[in-house]
């Protein structure tokens, strides 16, 4: 059966998938921006709707991904943007190696892409919410099974359903904010969490088991600033002035964490600003100029949620085995020994993404152990960033083919070359796939750095690199639609309707 065949087969299938309806026309700011709010709102609501049945004994399979995953432990969005992301990857990786030939340039091949992902990400909210329940990690609740007359199988199969459940609503939010909001779901969900966190890191009262008082042995706040007051008015002056307090104060007390997320914002404010500009000139409008931008991280951040999804089910996986029977793989110190949820030894410790400061000090591991983690880390933070934002820009219309082809459709040219789609596309060629390269290459390592130093609350140096970018991204996506609404013959150019 070849190969146009099994796609015509495919594509009626695929769009009788449940789907957001498009807006037919130009959609307002005004509207966009309370379809945003609205399912903003309705996230936090569902991040405290408990689920049903689930036993206090329970663990959270991706803890140290909790913040950059979204959603919340426990609640009926269990599996935050997981399998949204997953499928990304496993499709964008299956395209880009030519396994699944489409021409993402082609309308009707990108409708199959879309409506393909959504039928991968169905499929892996129905995997991972049986993985977590098969793996043990969601328990059944014993005694209201008991309560209630049923058998411990009948809670589980509640529990699947409401995870299940919570894994569709986020994946038709995302859709909503992506057709008729601002920015897209994922990042927004990512931007609450991670929001969060930091309010968190600042004002809870919480015990934090990463810092402990030097002198009482007691866990100190996790909120910086009751930190801060604990600290000061039980610790004398003078020896936090010296060699052993001031690493205390560092480290423990917080100081590298709010000097690390001050770093980050400045860094990636600074960083978004950088761009190369081609002039363009409307070949009908005399004097009526413009400039395509080609910002340094043309492909967003998006690329580095991909890496750490990768990264967050390759750690999975390796948890599942170690916790298994599996014949040489189960249990397996070589592929990754697990305590609490944290690779210490094997393959897995060196693929393991480093959470902050307090991994890089020797200890339980030797400074050659470390340092080879690190040299790692780098590697795939940078290498991965690199391949997935030359898919992303590929997958979403940011190629040097597509940007030509809307340059030509605004009527615009680059000044000295004549009107011709061909010419604007080699121009292209020139800078986008180069710029792409290297601004993959700067957020892989900005945020390997940021990892590195930590930040407030714990939220992970990865997950305030994409929120401050996410921010700023909506913040240009604002002022873009705005411009539009005033000027709406540069919607066209600006990729609007």
């Amino acid at each position: 059966m070849s190969e146009a065949s099994i796609k015509d087969r495919l594509e009626p299938f695929l769009n009788r998938l449940p789907a957001v309806a498009k807006p037919k026309g130009h959609v307002h700011f005004k509207t966009k921006l309370m379809w945003t709010i609205a399912i903003l709102l309705l996230y936090f609501v569902l991040t405290n709707v408990p689920l049903f049945g689930l036993h206090p004994d329970s663990r959270d399979l991706f803890a140290m991904y909790r913040t950059i995953m979204a959603g919340e432990f426990g609640s009926i969005v269990q599996l935050g943007i997981g399998p949204i992301v997953t499928a990304s990857i496993i499709l964008q990786l299956l395209v880009g190696a030519d396994i699944i030939k489409l021409d993402l340039s082609d309308p009707k091949d990108q409708s199959i892409f879309q409506g393909a992902q959504k039928l991968l990400v169905l499929v892996m909210i129905t995997m991972t919410a049986a993985l977590q329940l098969l793996g043990r990690f969601l328990l059944p609740n014993y005694e209201l099974a008991g309560t209630l007359g049923v058998s411990v199988s009948a809670v589980i199969w509640i529990l699947f359903i409401q995870v299940a459940i919570g894994g569709i609503l986020i994946l038709f939010m995302d859709e909503i904010v992506s057709k008729w909001g601002i920015g897209s779901g994922v990042g927004l969900f990512i931007v609450a969490s991670i929001s969060q966190a930091m309010v968190v890191g600042l004002f809870s009262w919480e015990p934090d088991p990463f810092a402990i008082h030097p002198f009482t042995g007691a866990a100190l706040p996790v909120g910086l600033i009751p930190k801060w007051h604990e600290i000061f008015t039980t610790i004398d002056m003078g020896w936090l002035l010296g060699g052993d307090g001031l690493f205390f104060f560092l480290l423990s007390g917080g100081l590298m964490a709010l000097l690390g997320t001050i770093l980050i914002f400045i860094i990636v404010v600074y960083v978004e600003s950088m761009r190369v500009e081609i002039p363009l000139a409307h070949s009908a409008v005399r004097g009526a100029r413009g400039k395509f931008p080609v910002k340094l991280i043309y492909a967003s951040v998006l690329p580095i949620i991909l890496v750490m999804a990768l990264v967050a089910n390759i750690q999975m996986g390796g948890m599942l085995l170690w916790e298994s029977d599996v014949p040489i793989l189960g249990n397996n110190p070589m592929i990754g020994e697990f305590i609490d949820g944290v690779a210490v030894s094997g393959l897995m410790y060196y693929l393991a993404p480093i959470a902050g400061p307090h991994e890089l000090i020797p200890g339980v591991h030797e400074p050659g152990q470390i340092l080879l983690r690190v040299i790692i880390y780098l590697a795939v933070m940078i290498i991965g960033s690199i391949v997935f934002a030359l898919f992303w820009i590929e997958t979403t219309g940011m190629g040097p083919k597509k940007v030509a082809e809307r340059i030509q459709r605004s009527g615009m040219q680059i000044p000295g070359y004549r009107r011709d789609i061909g010419v604007v596309e080699n121009i292209m060629k020139r800078y986008i796939p180069n710029i792409t390269i290297i601004g993959g290459a700067f957020i892989g390592a900005l945020a390997a750095l940021a990892s590195f130093t930590g930040i407030i609350g714990h939220a992970g140096g990865t997950g305030l690199l994409l929120t401050v970018s996410i921010i700023y991204k909506m913040y240009e996506q604002i002022a873009k639609e705005q411009m539009s609404e005033m000027h709406p013959m540069m919607r066209t150019l600006l990729g609007g309707e």
